[in-house]
């Protein structure tokens, strides 16, 4: 977990991280993390909170749907209503890389870009949208490209077949154990590919084949002017060359001027998008605005 307090300008003053509880109350570590955000900030005072949470969110409700990476239990207490009555401030959750997405459009890689297309690549893989700097949502939130199905033969015979079981750290990781390799991790799988094994190299490939298509899906639903691919995976050096070599190679009917970048906010650029939030979505504050 990440919490920062954020000003208007997408400038973070106080930034703390903390292990994600692997209790059922959530809220209360969470809650805990973004007061003691606030209580380090100083003459500086929160007006609001904005939640970025792993999984589709309802705008409307104000509440997380489902998050593959997170106990059930907690889609019924991460809601606005529980965490505002547990904050005292007013909270709006979020989809994750619907955050990330804004802050990279506001202030990072996408910044001065009409239509931007977000891609994280981590241990899940999320997206986000935005079209003249508008959130593109409608009651859920959108994009989530990471669970489409990118090998329709493998979907059909009940194996991994979408773009996050294929193509996410998580799915490197299952297929190295699969593969009789142990228990690694996505940065174990690109050492040892670097070191010559050749299983572990088949594997980095495949992940960033699984990308490639992933972003070319995204050129061709969105047609975004920039795709900004962010994530622990996706920002590795060597990912994104071989990524986006693979989609400029391919030949496809994308803009002629579209440009594929890496995250410039990195880690933060969900911190960061809590200062473009309400300008992206059309949310109106009835009380004195303050930082994020």
């Amino acid at each position: 977990m990440r919490a920062a307090l954020v000003e208007h300008n997408g400038e973070i003053f106080v930034h703390r991280t903390a292990a994600t509880p692997a209790h059922d109350d959530a809220p209360a570590a969470l809650v805990d993390l973004i007061r003691s955000v606030i209580e380090m900030s100083g003459q500086r005072t929160a007006g609001h909170a904005v939640v970025g949470l792993p999984g589709p969110v309802d705008y409307d409700a104000g509440m997380l749907l489902w998050a593959p990476h997170l106990p059930e239990t907690w889609t019924t207490v991460l809601t606005n209503d529980e965490l505002t009555n547990r904050l005292g401030l007013p909270v709006f959750i979020a989809n994750d890389a619907d955050l990330a997405a804004v802050g990279e459009d506001s202030f990072g890689a996408g910044m001065g870009t009409p239509d931007v297309a977000y891609l994280t690549i981590s241990t899940g893989i999320g997206a986000g949208i935005l079209c003249g700097g508008r959130l593109l949502r409608g009651r859920r939130s959108l994009a989530e490209v990471g669970h489409t199905v990118i090998d329709w033969n493998a979907w059909c015979a009940g194996r991994p077949s979408t773009l996050e079981q294929l193509g996410s750290g998580s799915g490197m990781a299952l297929a190295a154990a699969a593969a009789g390799m142990g228990d690694l991790d996505a940065r174990a799988i690109a050492r040892a590919a670097c070191s010559g094994s050749r299983m572990a190299r088949d594997i980095w490939n495949r992940a960033v084949a699984a990308c490639a298509v992933g972003v070319c899906n995204l050129v061709m639903t969105f047609s975004p002017d920039t795709v900004v691919v962010g994530g622990g995976v996706g920002r590795q050096e060597d990912f994104f060359a071989a990524l986006h070599a693979m989609v400029v190679s391919r030949p496809a009917h994308r803009p002629k001027d579209l440009s594929i970048v890496p995250s410039s906010l990195g880690d933060v650029a969900g911190l960061a998008g809590a200062a473009g939030w309400m300008a992206a979505t059309s949310c109106s504050l009835e009380w004195d605005s303050g930082p994020y």
